[in-house]
């Protein structure tokens, strides 16, 4: 084994040549410079632990020193209805093991040993007095297993979000899980399930897009998926952290409707799923802490939903010992104050605190009992594999290797993620063109390889993955450049390229005279710790990078036949170019892991029909969305949810606004008819339960009662997978949006192939949280059911009356 890793010596490599071009660094982290410098961003700084390098918190701020008025207290679990058997198997495991540890003990169940104090972004520690317990090893993150070697790099949670596939989610889940399982780990840190409020924020990509439904179904298939393994998965970041800007010192100020409708709906989803745990945030909401929030972590999460197991804070984002606990905290993470603190809020402050009886014993237990539930029920208390990996020193580990064959999952989802959302004249999918220019750097492979920046902090060559700690180590990256050309071998097609910058005039001599010029734009962002060419995780603004509307036009007026790929974490402004009769075709890919390239070149020439819908809305201009991140502010900046309800798609349709491609939207290279629209079934009667923790649970609100129904035909000429989607439109008198998501399938036909689709409904899809009553309550009156290709294409329409 060398004495130094693969990464070290790229990372060496690279501070050597940035050094050597702009004159000794400030730190490891610190690379470029000018307008492409990365570094820490302010109230971070750089750490480096051997050949790991790291943007982290520089302090963190106290909490509440006392509980705020009308403090509710997580509930007695003999008083939870609605829990799940695994859950009680679980706890009739725990309980009689924590009954016999030491309060020094339990609180170390719930406290880290600190950021580098074990082998694991996040460890716990061995307990002699709990059989087989060696402590957790927790670990990011939701794209692969980070800060490792021998993983996948899968492609991003919003392309998993845009093949409205639950097959393919599912089985992402089930590799991933494997994958994390394959390298000792307890809990894998995913999935993310925050919405695409504001379109430019930095961990957008991380998440499932703007709609609340889509992203619980994701969030419901990832958990299932990764826990079918054995390994623990979290629900982050709960909740309201929808911006980069200001996460630690912010207060998201959302109402109670909107937050049961909107921003809680996907961790019911996680609850449901049986998730094992949930990572609090670091934002405040409506003014207190996430992770010491009563009402949100003991009233809405333990509460009404029921959750069962344990809430873990964001890295550094606990505040206080008393508050946290009462508050509904169960473990803090990495479990230092902030880096190398040498003090925890738990551990030792933990027990003194039930000593003075600031924390009721009985809340202890439930700390406990909590994370060693989690433990039991997915079956790590016996032959689950040892930690064979160091984030810190990783040539003192065995790194196996787990990839196994999921590189043929991750091009299959990269397919099936990519939105066709211009083809004029059906110019693709390519027939063996007899010349192909690609121009743009996002074509190439990075100049210095995949995994050049820490973090994967720049923005250099094909971007298949943002930036910060919801990524991974790639064991290698197909550049579509490199693909592209494969195939145009292959088919006795020439190829010119110019992909080392976005310089226009290089690239439009590259693209003059050639039957097809393919021009790749990108657009980045990520978590806030990094400062990437200017933006401090969140984007500036909605436009491509490096000039990538230039490169467009240009490349346009001189050859009619361009092709235009997006690389881009959510949405970018196309409006400058994309009505230009000479962009023929555009598609969206997304960040589409590791096989980028192959996976690109399936859809261009044809081998995979492109089945992906945009899971946001792109709007003409950046102002036409509901909400926009907060760039500037001091002290404790007051994020107001003042859209409600409104946000993505909702907001466009509420107000009128046309968007550029709505929500739901994706071409084919076939054609498809919708007919024989059935609706049966009714939202009377049945029994409902009591008010009281675990009634969002209640199966009356969650059994299917109505079912929708109608006929899927393919009319083209080609196999292909269209994707239906059902909308509500709720009466008028529930002050709801137009029209609501709430089913899709993608179905594969045969050219003349009819299926018949059906979408089951419940009464909680026809309810609105009532504030008054705090409960669901199904909207009374007519409930229009519309089913079609978008949320705009709306081909069938019913109703229902409530």
């Amino acid at each position: 084994m060398p004495l130094l890793s693969p990464s070290f010596l790229r990372l060496s490599l690279l501070v050597a040549l940035v050094g050597a071009s702009c004159g000794a660094l400030a730190d490891p982290c610190s690379t470029g410079s000018g307008s492409n410098s990365t570094s820490c961003s302010a109230g971070y700084k750089c750490v480096t632990q051997n050949s790991t390098s790291l943007c982290v918190v520089d302090a963190q701020s106290d909490g509440n020193p006392t509980q705020p008025s009308g403090f509710i207290g997580a509930p007695a679990q003999s008083a939870v209805a609605n829990v799940a058997p695994e859950w009680k198997a679980a706890y009739a495991k725990a309980r009689p093991i924590v009954a016999k540890l030491s309060n020094a003990d339990k609180a170390s169940l719930g406290t880290g040993l600190g950021l580098i104090g074990g082998p694991c972004i996040g460890s716990t520690a061995k307990i002699s007095a709990i059989p087989g317990f060696s402590g957790l090893c927790l670990q990011d993150s939701p794209v692969g297993v980070r800060l490792v070697s021998g993983n996948s790099v899968f492609p991003a949670e919003i392309n998993a979000a845009a093949t409205f596939n639950r097959t393919l989610i599912r089985a992402r889940g089930v590799a991933m899980g494997e994958e994390f399982k394959g390298k000792g780990i307890h809990v894998a840190l995913g999935p993310m399930m925050n919405i695409m409020r504001a379109p430019a924020a930095g961990r957008n990509w991380e998440g499932a897009g703007g709609d609340p439904y889509l992203t619980g179904e994701v969030a419901f298939e990832m958990i299932q998926g990764i826990q079918s393994q054995g390994v623990q998965a979290c629900a982050k970041h709960y909740i309201n952290n929808e911006q980069e800007h200001f996460r630690d010192s912010s207060s998201s100020n959302v109402d109670d409707r909107t937050q049961h409708e909107i921003y809680a709906h996907p961790f019911l989803r996680s609850v449901q799923a049986n998730v094992a745990s949930v990572m609090c945030s670091y934002n405040q909401i409506n003014g207190t802490f996430a992770c010491e929030n009563d009402k949100a972590l003991n009233g809405l999460l333990k509460g009404e939903m029921g959750f069962q197991g344990y809430v873990m804070s964001d890295w550094y984002a606990t505040h206080s010992t008393t508050p946290a606990a009462n508050g509904g905290l169960d473990m803090t993470m990495p479990g230092d104050k902030f880096f190398a603190a040498f003090s925890s809020y738990f551990g030792d402050n933990l027990v003194n605190a039930v000593k003075k009886a600031d924390v009721a014993q009985e809340r202890l237990d439930d700390m406990a009992t909590r994370i060693l539930a989690a433990w039991y029920m997915l079956g790590q208390d016996s032959g689950y594999p040892e930690v064979n990996f160091n984030s810190w020193l990783p040539f003192l580990a065995s790194n196996v290797n787990v990839q196994g064959d999921h590189a043929s999952l991750i091009r299959t989802i990269g397919a099936a993620s990519t939105v066709l959302l211009k083809n004029q004249g059906s110019v693709l999918p390519l027939n063996k063109p007899g010349s192909i220019a690609v121009v743009g750097s996002g074509a190439r492979s990075a100049i210095l390889g995949p995994n050049e920046c820490l973090d994967h902090s720049c923005n250099d060559g094909v971007l298949a993955v943002g930036w910060g700690s919801g990524t991974a180590s790639f064991p290698y990256l197909k550049a579509p450049l490199d693909a592209i050309t494969e195939r145009a071998k292959a088919d006795n097609t020439s190829i010119s390229s110019w992909t080392f910058s976005n310089d226009v005039n290089l690239s439009a001599n590259a693209a003059k005279g050639k039957q097809v010029a393919l021009v790749f734009i990108t657009a980045d962002s990520g978590e806030a710790s990094y400062t990437v060419e200017g933006n401090s995780g969140d984007r500036n603004d909605l436009q491509a990078w490096h000039h990538g509307d230039d490169l467009v036009k240009k490349v346009a007026s001189v050859n009619n036949n361009t092709v235009v790929v997006v690389n881009s974490v959510g949405p970018i402004i196309m409006d400058e170019w994309i009505e230009n009769p000479n962009v023929t075709a555009v598609l969206w890919a997304g960040l589409p892991g590791q096989e980028a390239g192959n996976s690109l070149v399936d859809v261009l020439y044809g081998d995979v029909n492109p089945s992906g819908r945009l899971p946001f809305t792109i709007a003409k201009a950046e102002p036409d969305y509901s909400a926009r991140v907060i760039y500037k502010g001091s002290g404790t900046v007051q994020i107001p949810y003042s859209e409600g309800l409104f946000v993505d798609y909702r907001h466009f349709d509420a107000n009128g606004i046309a968007p550029r491609f709505e929500f739901g939207y994706g071409l084919s290279y076939t054609t498809f008819s919708y007919s024989d629209l059935k609706v049966s079934g009714s939202t009377e009667g049945g029994t409902r339960q009591p008010d009281g923790p675990g009634s969002a649970l209640d199966p009356w609100l969650h059994d299917p009662v109505v079912t929708v129904s109608f006929t899927l035909t393919n009319t083209g000429s080609r196999a292909g997978t269209e994707v239906p989607q059902l909308y509500t439109s709720p009466p008028a008198s529930a002050q709801s949006a137009p029209f609501n998501l709430k089913g899709f399938d993608a179905v594969f036909l045969n050219p003349g192939e009819s299926k018949t689709v059906s979408f089951q409904l419940s009464r909680y899809d026809f309810s609105v949280w009532d504030v008054g009553a705090q409960r669901w309550e199904v909207a009374k009156g007519i409930t229009g059911i519309s089913v079609g290709a978008s949320s705009r294409d709306l081909k069938l329409k019913g109703s229902v009356t409530n």
